[in-house]
Parts: structure tokens; C-alpha cells; sequence
């Protein structure tokens, strides 16, 4: 479907004839802002309402401070985690953003092939501009995860992880902080929504069940029926149930912010969970991310993995989330910044960038490895 505006189709402009590139977040922020047309940006940078959360979600790791213990020889540093089974090299994820096409017109594909190349897996999102099939041919081999938005239409959902098992994909994310979307002033301001102009239905338009269901296969009638679909306020513990029913793949449910619904989470036989709220996109004046791990981490007790996402811009705030007992990582609006700035190379050079720091962090720290790390102590002060 046409746009209002193009999308990056050279995101390169950022990487100079010596390959210097933006090294820090607000950089890269910056950088993308120039790259992508105003609406654009916006869409990705914004949070809901006065966007509090958005801000507290990084303000809050300022008052955590990591206390570090010397004369540790980390001279045999090692990242690696074990997590549902798997063992991964790094304790991160990238984590599912829709319609990555509007930063970079390979979108995802750009995004998986630089995962793949980092060895950082990626989490695919229900909205992207490319379906589960191209994203699996393109970073074929990968660590790929697939996120799900809940349709009205069940079997649309269920279709959809099926997809994700046949293609190679090791585990699906529900969403659960989505059932409406979130009061978004500053995408009202500009009257945008990239749904609208097209941006997210790669999985869609290449699906036979969501296509039956239409009239008529129309461009406009699957924009509409997308929309109409992925609002769906009944969503509840029932769903989680039947889905677990429906995959041999683990679910994780991303969204939980309270203790109880921790704890209910595994009692539904839930695989995981992920501790966000969206990064400030849906719900305005609610708690942290940073800010609701602790309490969480303490009533899991290690029964099942707890990943987190929303507001992690350096290696040192992931170190303070393992160091609060996460299992792993998500990162999110950065490779995005980085996209739209460099386009997969940008993406690559971003990733090997906080890895770098993320490891400089943990020697300086006296960890070795992700276990030592938990182990650390971290006050708020």
C-alpha cells in the first residue's frame, strides 16, 4: 500500500568514509530523527499520554548503583546464558518492534540478518513489514522468536504460530499490555498511524486463514480487517491456556508489571515472562520497568526465566538487571535509532557496540560471568 512519505531506502548517511558511526544512544537518537520524515520518528520515540513513563523508564536506572568487587581476575569473561532449554552467547534479545519498514526499507530483514550476525536472537513482531517465511529465509540458521499479537479471529493467532514452528522459530512472546493501543497525543498530533498506510502487514497479507475471512483481498480491506482484528479487550487467562494447548513451543508473556500476575502466569504453565510496560507506549503514569523487576524476580523465585524489556540504553543498565535476577535482556528502541541511521550495518555496529560495553562493564565490576552477576549487590541510592 502507498505512503504519505518514503521510508530510509540508504539509511547510510550516518556512516562516514572511515566507518565512524554514532556511539552513543542519544547519537544514534538523533541521527534517526534526520533520517526519518517527522510522523515517522515520532511514531518510534513517543510514549503515551504526557509520556512520564517513557521517561521514568530510563530515569529510574540513575538511582540503582551497582556496588563492584576488585582483585577478581575476569580475564576469561564468559556472557553466555542458559534459557528454555538454549544456550545463548549473550544475555539479549532485540526485541519485537513493528513496522521497522518506516526506519529502513529492508525493515526486519535488515534487522534479522544483523541479529544473526551478532548472534543476538530476534523477536519478530506480529505487525512487521515482512512475513515470518522471508524473515526466516533471510537469517536462515538464527535464533528467532516470534511475538504475538492476539487476533479476534483465533485461528488467525493460532495459524500464525504455526507458521513460526514450521519455520524454525524457538519460542512465541504474547503480548498481553496491547488488548487497545494506547493514547498516543503526539501520533494524534501528526494523524499517523503506519498501520494505516501499510507499514505492518507482511504477515498478514501472506497468511490463507486471515486472507479467507476477507470479502475481498483489497488493500484497504486488509488494513481494516488488521486494525479490527489485533483490538481485542476479551483477551484473558483462557487464551494463555489454549494457546499452550495449540504450540509444542514455549510462551512467554510480555507485559507483566505486578507480582500476582507472576505468579498466575505460572500457574497457567506459562515458559516465561517478560517485565515491561511497553516501553511507556500504552499505558501512561504506571510503574517502571526497573522499578517493578525486584518485587517480581522475588516471588518467581527461579521457577521460570524472567527477560525484561523498556528503557535499557547502556550495557550498565542491563548489568543492573541481571544483577536484580533477570534472566536476559531485551533491547529496543536503540536498533531502531540505529537502523534508520545505518541501516543493517548500522544495526550491526550497534549491537557490537553495547556488547563491548556490557563486557567492559562486567570486568570493572569483578564478574566473569552471568552467574557472578546475579550474585552482585545493587542499592538504590
Amino acid at each position: 500500500m502507498s505512503s504519505s512519505f518514503k521510508s530510509n531506502d540508504h539509511a547510510v548517511q550516518s556512516i562516514d568514509a572511515e566507518g565512524n558511526f554514532p556511539i552513543s544512544v542519544e547519537d544514534m537518537e538523533s541521527a534517526a530523527k534526520q533520517a526519518m520524515p517527522a510522523p515517522a520518528f515520532s511514531y518510534i520515540a513517543s510514549g503515551a499520554g504526557g509520556e512520564d513513563t517513557a521517561r521514568k523508564n530510563t530515569d529510574a536506572f540513575k538511582k540503582y548503583s551497582i556496588i563492584p568487587r576488585l582483585l577478581n581476575d575476569v580475564s576469561n569473561l564468559d556472557t553466555s546464558i542458559t534459557m528454555l532449554g538454549r544456550i545463548y552467547p549473550n544475555p539479549f534479545l532485540l526485541a519485537p518492534i513493528g513496522v521497522l519498514k518506516l526506519a529502513d526499507e529492508q525493515g526486519d530483514l535488515a534487522v534479522a540478518r544483523a541479529a544473526a550476525n551478532s548472534n543476538v536472537p530476534f523477536i519478530q513482531s506480529t505487525v512487521s513489514s515482512y512475513s515470518i517465511e522471508n524473515i526466516a529465509q533471510a537469517a536462515s540458521g538464527s535464533s528467532k522468536w516470534f511475538q504475538l499479537y492476539w487476533a479476534k479471529d483465533e485461528e488467525i493467532s493460532f495459524n500464525m504460530v504455526k507458521r513460526a514452528e514450521d519455520a524454525g522459530y524457538e519460542a512465541i512472546v504474547l503480548t498481553i499490555d496491547t488488548i487497545t493501543l494506547g493514547y498516543r497525543e503526539k501520533d494524534l498530533y501528526h494523524r499517523f498511524s503506519p498501520l494505516a498506510q501499510g507499514y505492518g502487514q507482511g504477515n498478514f497479507e501472506s497468511d490463507p486463514v486471515f486472507l479467507s475471512k476477507l470479502e475481498e483481498i483489497h488493500s484497504r480491506t486488509i488494513v481494516e480487517s488488521i486494525v479490527d482484528n489485533i483490538n481485542y479487550p476479551a483477551l484473558d487467562w483462557e487464551h494463555v491456556k489454549e494457546l499452550k494447548r495449540r504450540t509444542s513451543l514455549p510462551i512467554l508473556l510480555k507485559g507483566i508489571l505486578h507480582p500476582e500476575d507472576a505468579l498466575r502466569a505460572i500457574r497457567y504453565g506459562v515458559d516465561g515472562i517478560i517485565v515491561s510496560n511497553h516501553g511507556g507506549r500504552q499505558l501512561d503514569g504506571v510503574i517502571s520497568s526497573i522499578d517493578a523487576l525486584p518485587e517480581i524476580v522475588k516471588v518467581v523465585d527461579g521457577q521460570i526465566p524472567i527477560l525484561f524489556d523498556s528503557g535499557v540504553r547502556r550495557g550498565i543498565d542491563a548489568l543492573k538487571v541481571l544483577a536484580f535476577g533477570a534472566d536476559a535482556v531485551l533491547l529496543g528502541r536503540p536498533y531502531v535509532y540505529s537502523l534508520a541511521a545505518g541501516g543493517e550495518k548500522g544495526v550491526e555496529r550497534f549491537l557490537a557496540n553495547f556488547l563491548q560495553d556490557f563486557q567492559t562493564s562486567m570486568m570493572l565490576s569483578g564478574v566473569k560471568n552471568i552467574e557472578e552477576l546475579r550474585q552482585m549487590k545493587i542499592v538504590n541510592m
